[in-house]
């Protein structure tokens, strides 16, 4: 399959595990980090959740997976792409966080911190796994070599 599709799958797959982890935070937390508050923050519409949670999922689904496709092969952490993923989910935790936080402090805000990272690399890895199954990225479809290294 092409990358970019391969990579809007996976980006669908990520932004529902994100999608269901953040929910879960939601609950768990008794609804006081406002989770679709921050994301519609975090897409700069604040006060419309429908609206931030629409764009949430399609930044999520399209934007961040495309923006995984171009730049691959500049991302750290190996070859796996579902490592790459966590990867490149990380810069856009901090973006989550900063922007997202609002009026959070405390440990209410520690707590939505580790949480939200949990669900961001979850997010990451789900996105290269799929990309890379689904685009033949992974490691065990690479040709071995020849002569392995010693």
């Amino acid at each position: 399959m092409k990358k970019p599709t391969s990579a809007v799958l996976g980006g669908a797959a990520g932004s529902a595990v994100l999608s269901v982890a953040l929910l879960l935070i939601e609950v768990e937390t008794r609804s006081r980090i406002g989770l679709f508050e921050v994301a519609a923050r975090f897409v700069g519409v604040p006060g419309n959740q429908t609206l931030g949670f629409v764009l949430f999922v399609a930044a999520g689904t399209f934007a961040w997976p495309l923006l995984f496709v171009a730049l691959e092969a500049y991302l750290p952490l190996g070859p796996d792409p579902a490592i790459r993923g966590i990867g490149f989910s990380l810069p856009l935790w901090v973006a989550f966080v900063l922007l997202g936080r609002g009026d959070l402090s405390g440990a209410i805000l520690i707590v939505f911190g580790v949480l939200t990272l949990f669900a961001h690399v979850a997010y990451g890895f789900t996105l290269g796994a799929v990309y890379g199954r689904l685009s033949g990225e992974t490691d065990a479809r690479r040709p071995m070599p020849a002569y392995p290294e010693e």
